[in-house]
């Protein structure tokens, strides 16, 4: 895709599932990354981003750095580090992110804190960061932020995460609009059912994944190397005048699926 070459990004979450599909992907259109991780060391990642990028011809540079997104100052030095290891950094990926299941009236109020802390107070410090030395530095950037299709669509037993997912979409849109003068591009990647580990709940199960296939109008769950996808192109050239959208990626799941046999007005 056209543009991403020599750029520098950074991933957070980049360990496993979408953010390492992302990582890679960025790598093999020829970026520098780092990778973000908290609890798991990008091991595998790491691998997989150096290979994709010899694989096209690369020398892309791979770093990485253990720090929780929520807290100010560990962000802060993952930054410093980045540039440092990297050089200022061209794109900003928010893909760090957890979820908490439970009725809402039983939720505790430390695990809707925890889920709001990484899942909106995470990008929000992340862009700041990110932001303030692009606006310093002057020049375009990019950030995406990973979403779901539950910022749309409500999530029963799940409150924090739905709620989150909302705030994302606005925070998108927020920033989209105040730095758009700036050269700065902000959007939103909302995966569907996608096979990530931290789905394995349903992915390794062939009866709840079939039911949840059912409900999906192009008939299977994602690849989380299709996020990664989406991501690369809001990131390149291609996408140079989108700014402010969020690009569902969910294979129809945001259609109203249910809706497919008329029976509301026949």
């Amino acid at each position: 895709m056209k543009g991403l070459g020599g750029k520098r990004a950074l991933i957070t979450g980049a360990a496993a599932g979408i953010g390492q599909a992302i990582a890679v992907r960025l790598s093999s259109e020829g970026c520098s990354v780092m990778l973000n991780y908290l609890h798991q060391a990008p091991v595998e990642t790491r691998v997989l981003v150096q290979t994709a990028s010899t694989n096209a011809g690369h020398n892309g540079v791979c770093v990485e750095f253990c720090a929780d997104v929520s807290d100010p100052v560990a962000v802060s030095k993952m930054f410093e580090y980045a540039e440092d290891e990297l050089g200022p950094l061209d794109i900003l990926i928010n893909n760090a992110g957890v979820q908490s299941a439970g009725r809402a009236h039983n939720a505790s109020l430390i695990e809707i804190d925890r889920v709001l802390a990484v899942n909106v107070r995470g990008p929000i410090i992340c862009a700041q960061r990110f932001l303030k030395k692009r606006v310093e530095i002057g020049g375009s950037g990019s950030i995406v932020n990973i979403s779901s299709v539950h910022e749309v669509i409500p999530k029963p037993n799940y409150l924090s995460y739905s709620v989150s997912r909302g705030a994302t979409g606005n925070l998108t849109r927020t920033l989209a609009l105040e730095y758009a003068s700036s050269g700065i591009r902000v959007n939103s990647v909302a995966p569907g059912a996608t096979v990530t580990p931290i789905n394995r709940s349903w992915t390794d199960d062939p009866k709840k994944r079939a039911e949840i296939c059912m409900h999906v109008p192009l008939g299977r769950v994602g690849e989380a190397d299709e996020m990664a996808a989406a991501v690369a192109f809001l990131c390149s050239d291609d996408a140079a005048y989108i700014t402010g959208q969020t690009l569902f990626v969910d294979g129809g799941l945001t259609l109203y699926p249910e809706f497919r046999s008329p029976w509301s007005s026949e």
